[in-house]
């Protein structure tokens, strides 16, 4: 169950939802103000300090384009390496919030801020700092103590809390500040006019700190309220650790080959202990439970008596796990999540929970969590590529980012460039649901699923929870796509198939084999076997049995788009035709009256020459119809232009061809000659007299009719010269 803890502060309504998403991270919260939704996330490695006195602390802000409707600018389509503000507002967030963690914190520590949904409004980085903050303070991490960002602006002699973009505009004062209830941690001003500088004194700052003092009291105490229950639910660690410096020690290790003694050893003395692991990694994929019961086993008296090492006590205890989940499910047909080998994970969907976007999907099947936003655009958002082996340029319509942060798995690690195993997912989620969209439906489609937590088929709840952002946007689908990842256990001749597996199952058994599909048939799949092969009987059942475990999704999924309530950021569409031949009247020369419609209206039109459909979208519906009318008057209006038909010369006239034509038009450089079986010819000012012709005009007249002999020939142009020549 989510915390949810609202605040109105400086006439800021705040939301604060925790433990709602990110679940396997130490600490998360969806902070949202607004039509703004930010998810923050904390993560620590207790397992694993850093032998200098320093706290290893990252901190991430990261904006997503498809918060704002829009797609990555450029020729990428895709989030690339952090822009400037983004670097500034993530320098902001650590200097705000690295003096809270205590003298000796030597975890790798990573905190990440994501836009998911923004107002243009929204002053992000007091946001930003807000959500981490309240991530970090309802952690089990020790800190103590909250920051609150505020903005001050000062309009007409008067400071303003936390302005909006719009105040700030008219604004003399940028001040920036954070601090807990007792202190500023971090200031940062700008002064926009040389008289302001005089005019920030001491007496301004204390205002502020005043102000701050008790945005950050009421803040406090709500997160506070949270925090005792979240803290006490859940939770690996507790808010007590032993900060000594760790020495780093040089151990000489001996190899040895582990034993059936060591092996009998670990299962005689240890085994309750690592079922009950076993129960806990069911629900937490990167749970360290396993690495304390081996370094107890370590220590003990055998290990010390035979001078066994960690890692070989590491390895046996790592055997005897893998044959406890292996023989329950093949021996009792139970699995360690307690479980029956068909059933499916319970499934919780959630639609539009972002205001600004046009869609988007929180789908969650146990510890597996993804939200999947959808983006909507025309041709020009297409992500261009070229292939080796065609010289053309081809365009990318329907795009499937996967994005894995470490956060979903527990893990502190920063967010770099994107994987093969990210592109492999999204390659995967493509196939899948591609052959569900409406082959008439050209624009371009962008969908990211950003995996919160993962423990088992991340891919296959992003296939789920892109389904339904597609049929949330409006896309014209044939039905909804599920998939459900599939395991198997084999044990001399007995076998186990595994609907839905976790992170456990698939490490320890023998196949993953993900489907994907609707109620009718399969439109992707792929499987990796451990073992040599499958036979074909086995390949049957798990089809199957993995058709069952789609329908079941499926049918939640249906109940699920049935309360879809569609985003107002969806963009409006207006859809008409007009007569071909007047195409270009509306394009204008070179572009520049649709170039003036769209600027006027704030548009954007898309044309077919060939149809003489017209497509007009927009956010404004009053300035959509007025670019409705607008090019149905001009084409209206205007002249058509028919393409002439074209005339391939060769086969009709012959070099030497003498002909009687009339001038049709006169050039600077030459005369145009009508011929008699169509088309025209150039007589060139050189090529109309032996003698030299300054002007053509005081030699030839339009509609002078001369004779001429074909000098050269060619499919669509004749070159012509005057018989007396």
């Amino acid at each position: 169950m989510s915390t949810v803890c609202e605040l109105e502060i400086n006439n800021i309504k705040e939301v604060f939802e925790f433990d709602k998403v990110a679940k396997q991270s130490n600490g998360s919260v969806l902070y949202k103000v607004g039509n703004t939704v930010l998810m923050a996330t904390v993560v620590s490695e207790f397992d694993n300090p850093v032998s200098e006195d320093f706290t290893p602390l990252t901190v991430q802000y990261i904006e997503k384009t498809y918060a704002a409707a829009k797609f990555a600018g450029g020729f990428i389509k895709r989030e690339g390496k952090p822009n400037d503000f983004e670097t500034l507002t993530s320098r902001i967030i650590d200097r705000s919030l690295r003096p809270l963690f205590p003298k000796g914190y030597v975890y790798p520590t990573t905190i990440t801020v994501m836009v998911l949904s923004v107002d243009t409004d929204a002053d992000l980085q007091v946001m930003a700092l807000n959500a981490a903050s309240a991530a970090l303070f309802t952690s089990d991490i020790p800190v103590e103590r909250s920051v609150c960002a505020t903005r001050i602006g000062k309009i007409d002699g008067e400071f303003i809390v936390n302005p909006s973009l719009t105040q700030m505009e008219e604004s003399t004062l940028d001040l920036y500040v954070a601090g807990t209830s007792n202190e500023l941690l971090m200031i940062e001003m700008k002064a926009i006019s040389s008289q302001e500088m005089v005019e920030v004194d001491i007496e301004s700052f204390t205002k502020i700190h005043n102000i701050n003092d008790i945005s950050e009291d009421e803040l406090v105490k709500a997160i506070r309220i949270s925090s005792d229950i979240i803290i006490n639910t859940n939770k690996t660690y507790e808010k007590s650790f032993d900060f000594a410096k760790k020495e780093s020690q040089s151990v000489e290790l001996l190899q040895m080959n582990i034993t059936d003694l060591l092996l009998s050893h670990v299962r005689d003395n240890y085994i309750e202990s690592i079922k009950d692991a076993i129960k806990v990694m069911a629900k937490k994929e990167r749970f360290s439970g396993l690495d304390d019961i081996s370094k107890k086993i370590s220590t003990d008296n055998y290990c010390v008596e035979y001078s066994i090492e960690l890692k070989d006590v590491r390895e046996a205890v790592e055997i005897v796990k893998k044959d406890i989940v292996r023989d329950m499910i093949i021996e009792e047909n139970l699995r360690a999540d307690g479980r029956g080998l068909r059933d499916v994970r319970n499934i919780t969907i959630e639609t539009n929970i972002l205001p600004s976007t046009h869609s988007s999907c929180l789908f969650t099947r146990g510890e597996t969590q993804a939200l999947v936003v959808a983006t909507l655009g025309n041709n020009k958002d297409a992500q261009m590529y070229e292939i080796l082996t065609s010289k053309d340029t081809k365009n990318e319509n329907f795009m499937v980012h996967y994005n894995f942060p470490g956060f979903s798995v527990g893990e502190a690690k920063p967010i770099f460039g994107v994987s093969r195993r990210e592109l492999g997912h999204g390659n995967l989620a493509k196939r899948a649901l591609e052959s569900s969209i409406d082959k008439d439906y050209t624009d371009t489609i962008r969908l990211v699923s950003e995996i919160f937590e993962s423990n088992g088929s991340s891919s296959m709840a992003t296939v789920c929870g892109g389904s339904i952002a597609l049929k949330a946007a409006g896309i014209p689908i044939s039905s909804l796509v599920a998939g459900v990842a599939m395991g198997g256990v084999f044990k001399d001749d007995k076998y186990a198939i595994l609907t839905d597996i976790m992170g456990l199952e698939d490490h320890d058994g023998d196949m993953d084999f993900k489907v994907t599909g609707t109620t009718n048939g399969i439109t992707a799949l792929q499987m990796d076997i451990k073992l040599g092969g499958i036979s074909l009987e086995v390949l049957k059942e798990a089809l199957e049995q993995a058709k069952e475990g789609r329908v079941h999704i499926l049918t939640l999924m249906e109940d699920a788009v049935q309360d879809i309530v569609p985003s107002d950021a969806l963009p409006l569409i207006e859809q008409f035709n007009i007569d071909p031949t007047k195409v270009l009247a509306v394009i204008g020369k070179a572009g520049s009256v649709i170039r003036e419609i769209i600027e006027k209206w704030g548009v954007s039109i898309d044309l077919d020459k060939a149809s003489g459909a017209v497509k007009i979208t927009g956010d404004n519906k009053d300035n959509i119809l007025g670019a409705v009318e607008q090019v149905k008057n001009i084409s209206s209006n205007a002249k058509s232009f028919q393409k002439k038909e074209v005339i391939n010369f060769e086969n009709i006239y012959k070099v030497d061809d003498v002909l009687d034509g009339k001038v049709v038009r006169i050039a600077d450089f030459g005369a145009f000659v009508e011929l008699p079986k169509g088309g025209e010819g150039l007589l060139h000012i050189s090529k109309i007299s032996k003698k030299r012709v300054n002007n053509v005009k005081d030699v030839l007249n339009e509609n002078d009719t001369i004779s001429v002999k074909v000098l050269k020939v060619s499919k669509d142009r004749i070159e012509l010269i005057a018989t007396n020549f």
